[in-house]
């Protein structure tokens, strides 16, 4: 029997389900950061006291740097799983960009985004 060179439809759809549930959830806590560094949601004492705002703007500061970090590397993963997307309407969806073979469905159900195998992931960071 020849080796599988792609998944079937019904493997494609079932991983399609799984991203989708990922990228609602990741589009999500996306917002819900926009909305923290935008103060959209404050309720705190900015203008009302100095003194507090004065001892708290360093850990302010780091912790917005934090979150824009975070919400930059959010933005990252909600990329990667759009274009994941597109690779399973092309039908091109869970194979390896470097072997070509099939990456397996353990791997993509735990990262559905991913490109490569774990094998030829630590290939590549050994170079």
């Amino acid at each position: 029997m020849a080796e599988k060179t792609r998944y079937t439809d019904e493997e494609l759809e079932e991983f399609r389900q799984i991203i989708n549930e990922k990228l609602a959830l990741a589009k999500r806590d996306y917002d819900e950061m926009m909305r923290v560094l935008t103060n959209q949601d404050s309720n705190d004492v900015d203008d009302t006291s100095p003194t507090y705002k004065a001892l708290e703007e360093g850990s302010a500061t780091q912790t917005k740097e934090e979150l824009i970090t975070m919400a930059a590397r959010q933005q990252k993963f909600i990329q990667g799983l759009k274009a994941a997307l597109v690779r399973i309407e092309n039908k091109t969806y869970g194979i390896d960009r470097i072997t070509g073979k099939l990456i397996p469905k353990e791997r993509l159900r735990a990262v559905p985004h991913a490109t490569l195998s774990v094998e030829s992931k630590m290939n590549q960071n050994k170079r």
